[in-house]
């Protein structure tokens, strides 16, 4: 798996994170398509993107250095994209995305990596996660990053 690097830290905080500029900051990607390398697939970024990255019951519930790391991710958003890995796909089990997923989902791992600093060291924290992609009418559009995991290991 390919891990892209967020090289800057704009949002900050481990509590209280700033989602409405989260949000504001995600508008920048809508109407772009990003081609996944590995499958050929475009993948849309619709305008309700923004809002559910940033209030989906996921979102909701993440906490510290999650949280933290999930609202930095919007920035290399596209990038994770497009080395997204292992896609499988997964049918539509809840009525209320009959209409916006009516071909089901896909969802792909991806990766990232964020900058920490401890004593004066810099190093690199990785991240796995979860793109969940949305199947209307045989287009693809994007859901949530979702599942976000700090690897276990000792940061690089």
């Amino acid at each position: 798996m390919i891990f892209v690097e967020v090289k800057n830290i704009i949002f900050k905080n481990k509590q209280n994170i700033p989602w409405n500029d989260v949000e504001v900051f995600l508008k920048g990607f809508i109407g772009i398509d990003v081609t996944v390398k590995k499958y050929g697939d475009i993948i849309h970024i619709p305008g309700n993107f923004p809002d559910e990255y940033t209030e989906s019951r996921y979102t909701k519930k993440l906490r510290g250095a999650l949280a933290k790391a999930k609202a930095n991710a919007a920035q290399v958003i596209a990038d994770m994209l497009e080395n997204a890995d292992n896609r499988r796909w997964i049918e539509n089990k809840d009525s209320k995305h009959d209409k916006e997923a009516n071909g089901g989902w896909y969802r792909y791992d991806v990766g990232f990596t964020i900058p920490v600093e401890n004593n004066g060291n810099e190093s690199q924290n990785r991240y796995y996660a979860t793109a969940v992609v949305r199947i209307k009418d045989g287009r693809l559009y994007l859901y949530d990053i979702i599942n976000i995991k700090k690897e276990a290991s000792t940061p690089l």
